[in-house]
């Protein structure tokens, strides 16, 4: 895809800030690909590999990733598991079902602002009485795409009970 004003490839499209600001929703056996990333204080390493792999399975078999949607959960310094919002099963990968409400904010800024987001999102959440049980980060672009829109629209979920 190449936007009107730069002549560069863009491999993330933008999202649609309203349709995932402070949202509720309901999801019932959602369908993920998953896989997991090596991160080393957070920061992955091997993020683009295990996109590329994705991307590469998908079009063998024809699979459409809704929304682009991929979520990231941090479960150490060392490691992430990546969740690829998919149409139907990828052959050869494992998958993951996600049930409940999702409670959504978006974030806009440099990376390094993800811990004052996530507490933001908290205070958020708690004003609205809303209990956060596990949390997931969509990184809604690639740094480089960022670069060019000049946006890096970050949106947090948590699951609310």
């Amino acid at each position: 895809m190449k936007t009107e004003t730069q002549n560069e490839e863009i491999c993330c499209p933008l999202i649609e800030v309203d349709k995932w600001d402070n949202q509720i929703l309901e999801w019932n056996d959602k369908l993920f690909a998953k896989e997991r990333v090596r991160t080393f204080f957070y920061m992955p390493l091997n993020f683009s590999q295990v996109m590329k792999r994705f991307d590469a399975k998908m079009r063998e078999h024809n699979i459409s990733f809704p929304d682009y949607l991929c979520l990231s959960d941090h479960t150490s310094k060392w490691n992430m598991d990546l969740y690829l919002a998919v149409d139907k099963e990828i052959p050869g990968m494992n998958h993951a079902r996600l049930s409940g409400k999702m409670f959504t904010k978006v974030y806009e800024g440099p990376f390094k602002e993800t811990g004052n987001w996530c507490k933001d999102f908290q205070q958020i959440a708690a004003e609205k009485g809303y209990t956060i049980g596990k949390m997931y980060m969509w990184y809604t672009v690639c740094p480089k795409c960022a670069k060019k829109y000049g946006k890096n629209y970050v949106v947090i979920f948590g699951q609310i009970e």
